[in-house]
């Protein structure tokens, strides 16, 4: 059973957990690292994508035609946060293939650990769709809460906030900045630390997941 508070889902499921447990270990290559995280953006999809709204369609069977459900309205779209967030879109996208997918281009200052925006492209018309943000790792939370306020000030409204690995205090500020959006997370750490690196964590997802350093 997961964990819940409010509006975030923590989970416990054993095949995320297990999956996650292969992720920190810093023998895990490339290629299994990328892998894994396909695989546990999917299984938090199905969670996540929970309440899609849905709409009857006329469908023939080989018996009968039909009035049957299926996903409503302009569907969903992704928004990975480069770069490391794209990692998780085609686990998304196995679940729902034909949603939208959306870019927002965030670097962090090696000073001040603040986000600075370079690229935001979204998905038309972004406030009919669900919007579901991918990020990894969820650490002090100013690329995550920079992200969401990019997306609404294009209009966006239905938001979910998907991370594998999250601090404290990441989750504090992004429920505190956003706290009408959906969170889900793979698992709860302990702490960031001096350089806002989360503690176990699994190193930097980005260069884990592209093989770069």
């Amino acid at each position: 059973m997961d964990f819940s508070m409010d509006n975030v889902t923590v989970f416990t499921h054993p095949l995320i957990q297990h999956k996650i447990s292969i992720l920190r270990d810093k023998r895990t290559g490339t290629n299994e690292f990328r892998a894994l995280i396909e695989e546990i953006a999917m299984l938090m999809g199905f969670e996540a994508l929970r309440d899609l709204p849905l709409q009857d369609v006329e469908v023939e069977t080989p018996i009968e035609t039909c009035m049957t459900p299926m996903i409503a309205g302009k569907k969903m779209a992704v928004v990975p946060i480069l770069r490391a967030g794209l990692g998780m879109v085609n686990g998304i996208l196995a679940l729902v293939p034909s949603a939208k997918v959306g870019h927002i281009g965030l670097y962090r200052d090696e000073v001040t650990h603040e986000p600075h925006e370079y690229y935001c492209k979204l998905p038309s018309p972004i406030e009919q769709r669900t919007i579901v943000v991918t990020d990894p790792m969820l650490a002090t939370g100013g690329s995550a809460v920079a992200a969401v306020d990019f997306i609404k000030q294009h209009g966006g409204k239905n938001i979910k906030f998907m991370a594998i690995i999250a601090a404290p205090e990441g989750l504090k500020r992004l429920r505190e900045a956003h706290p009408d959006i959906q969170i889900y997370i793979g698992h709860l750490d302990r702490q960031l630390n001096d350089n806002a690196y989360i503690c176990p964590g699994l190193g930097d997802a980005g260069d884990r997941i592209f093989g770069t350093k």
